[in-house]
């Protein structure tokens, strides 16, 4: 009986726009709200401004994603219309293509080009976007996947920072905020990190660095220009 593995690269273009999209969301709204309140402004103008900065950025995330992706997939579609037309016009040359790929992965010439043959005599096309090209149905582009995960997760991670000015008073404002973000952002990295097999402590320092440091610029920009209210 073959043994079905389930491979954490499968997750790759989910997880990818997810991951951006939440850490997106915690860093952008902690950052504009720290940045708000260091320059002096009122409880409800921080809060104005941190809803109008995660209704504008999570759809800017999706639109973002959904272009970029597609034009990878453009890329990808182009690619194969390209190869569709080769193998027609010329079989034994991409023939020879592939057998010369199998050669470089290790195989003898005889058994690369009988590897190539059943392949190809299965499903050309396939064979050669997954081994000439590297497109493969894991790795492929999906731009409505990609834009949707994007603007769900960026709303969500955005909502934290949020709701902590909700919840506590203008005093202590700064440090809960910056506080529970690079938190967040930890548990973020450290969640990310276990669903794609990866370290969780280096996730959780990079996303916690990187994110001290986009809140710490903002806040000091904020307090440069801002006026004491």
């Amino acid at each position: 009986m073959p043994h079905l593995e389930t491979h954490t690269v499968r997750r790759i273009g989910w997880l990818r726009a997810a991951v951006l999209g939440a850490n997106d969301g915690i860093v952008s709204a902690a950052s504009l709200v720290l940045g708000v309140a260091a320059a002096g402004a009122s409880s409800t103008s921080i809060v104005t401004a941190g809803v109008a900065g995660l209704v504008a950025g999570s759809m800017a995330m999706a639109a973002g994603e959904y272009v970029s992706v597609s034009s990878q997939a453009d890329t990808e579609r182009a690619d194969l219309d390209r190869e569709r037309k080769e193998l027609s016009a010329d079989p034994e040359q991409e023939h020879r293509e592939m057998a010369a790929i199998y050669v470089a992965r290790g195989l003898d010439g005889e058994l690369a080009s009988k590897v190539a043959t059943q392949l190809m005599a299965h499903d050309a096309l396939g064979a050669h976007s997954r081994d000439e090209l590297g497109i493969s149905d894991t790795m492929t582009a999906r731009p409505v996947q990609a834009a949707v995960a994007s603007a769900i997760t960026f709303s969500v991670g955005a909502a934290l920072p949020l709701l902590i000015v909700l919840l506590v008073p203008a005093s202590a404002l700064m440090w809960a905020v910056s506080g529970s973000s690079l938190l967040f952002l930890a548990l973020l990295g450290s969640l990310a990190a276990r669903v794609g097999g990866a370290s969780a402590m280096i996730a959780a320092t990079r996303v916690t660095v990187w994110g001290a440091l986009a809140m710490a610029v903002t806040a000091g920009v904020g307090a440069l220009f801002g006026v004491p209210a």
